[in-house]
């Protein structure tokens, strides 16, 4: 079975793979505002997808397996410097890029330090929600085509990748008023979504970094290091 259809086995017939429409990139922050609730409830029945017969966290091998078997082993180990292939070594971008020493162990201890809220939170997770990777027509129809990074993980990843991508919509805010209308409780909401906005923050932060892009670094440091007052204003 190929990977996309293990996950159409999965995802249910309101998810769609292939959906039809406009890159969700080209959203203005008004017509983002007027749709955000139907993009809401597509990452919600991704969520709720049965899951109970995979076992494990993090990115989907292509057999259809989770590659660790603890929440902490899949965000601790995608920094290992040992690692084969472009990250080997990856720790000399603290000498020969804009990467910041202090400011990524500063964020990685502080995402080290939430792991325990999201340890046990097993969720099917797209893993790629940036805004480029959605198809939409903002009204009816949403979906995410892009599947290659999906795994297992706490759901709040998905929006973590939102707000990062776009700061400016207000994700975590809009997230906890959607609830608040659904009746929705997320456990240790504010922990959790820290926990999954620094791994893919300092994350993309690496990225950046290896590629010399310098203004998405300084954006990225600044939304980084504004999300704990945020959350914590919620």
């Amino acid at each position: 079975m190929s990977k996309d259809d293990f996950l159409r086995s999965m995802l249910s017939d309101k998810v769609n793979m292939t959906p039809n429409g406009f890159v969700a990139d080209q959203l203005s922050p008004e017509q983002f505002k007027d749709c955000h609730e139907l993009i809401f409830d597509t990452l919600f029945e991704i969520h709720s997808s049965d899951i109970s017969g995979i076992g494990g966290y993090g990115r989907f091998n292509e057999d259809g397996t989770p590659e660790y078997e603890s929440g902490r082993a899949f965000l601790t180990d995608t920094f290992a410097e040992d690692k084969e292939g472009y990250w080997y070594n990856w720790r000399e971008m603290f000498g020969t890029t804009v990467l910041q020493r202090d400011f990524f162990e500063q964020y990685y201890k502080e995402m080290e330090a939430r792991i325990p809220y999201c340890e046990g939170r097993r969720y099917l997770v797209n893993n790629f929600t940036f805004f480029i990777n959605m198809i939409t027509d903002g009204k009816t129809t949403v979906g995410f085509p892009d599947w290659s990074y999906s795994g297992i993980g706490d759901c709040l990843i998905d929006f973590a990748i939102m707000d990062l991508n776009k700061p400016y919509l207000r994700i975590p805010e809009l997230l906890m008023e959607y609830c608040k209308n659904r009746k929705i409780i997320i456990p240790d909401f504010k922990e959790r979504f820290l926990c999954m906005a620094y791994y893919k923050g300092i994350d993309g932060l690496r990225w950046h970094a290896s590629i010399d892009d310098t203004e998405s670094c300084t954006s990225m440091m600044k939304s980084i290091s504004e999300l704990k007052d945020r959350i914590y204003a919620l």
